[in-house]
């Protein structure tokens, strides 16, 4: 029964603000199990370099490893191998989540094409967290989980529709991740967006709860 029933939010361990790199690639991420949607990025990656080149840069945190469940990798052994041969792609496989976590400080957009009905995603929460501009569909919780800091799209069940919405706007995050390094500015919506995921999702308030 609903009266007996109380819904806890996940939390996080706040990620420590860097000052990320403003010389090198912009850093795209992507640090959950393939399954969610990780052959849409790397579809719509492959074309966005050919625009870019080594302007950008993806990192890839991805397989079941994490669960223990290393059979499940092999329909996705394929895409990984894409990452690797891509010139900049970096594929990592399984990390801890203390490199994770690293790499998310470093990093400039959290790139995720969802397939997957979250109810509460512990990845965008992070990459919020972190400062990561966060690109992803309107799908399942991630419209509450993101609370309007995402670059956001309709989602579709068709992929290759899925694909060129999502490429259009990680370019949209790409070009405006440009200009504030051109411009030397700072992004205020990035600086709410951490202090929003912080304060609402650090286990030092979930715990009290």
């Amino acid at each position: 029964p609903y009266d007996n029933s109380i819904v806890l939010r996940n939390a996080i361990n706040p990620i420590e603000k860097i000052q990320k790199d403003v010389d090198g690639p912009i850093r795209l991420i992507y640090h959950t199990t393939p399954h969610r949607g990780l052959n849409i990025l790397v579809a719509a990656y492959q074309e966005l370099s050919k625009l870019y080149g080594d302007k950008i840069h993806l990192d890839v945190f991805s397989s079941f490893k994490i669960y223990g469940w290393e059979e499940r990798d092999e329909p996705y052994r394929d895409l990984f191998k894409a990452c690797e041969d891509h010139p900049h792609i970096t594929y990592h496989g399984t990390k801890s989540n203390d490199e994770v976590r690293e790499a998310l400080s470093k990093s400039h957009i959290f790139a995720y094409p969802s397939i997957w009905q979250e109810t509460s995603c512990i990845a965008a929460i992070e990459a919020m967290s972190a400062g990561c501009q966060i690109v992803c569909p309107a799908y399942a919780a991630l419209p509450e989980t993101t609370a309007g800091f995402a670059y956001m799209y309709p989602w579709t069940t068709n992929l290759h529709i899925h694909a060129n919405r999502f490429a259009n706007v990680l370019k949209d995050a790409i070009d405006e991740q440009l200009e504030i390094r051109e411009n030397n500015l700072e992004s205020p919506t990035l600086a709410m967006q951490k202090i929003y995921a912080d304060s609402l999702y650090s286990w030092d308030n979930r715990a009290i709860e």
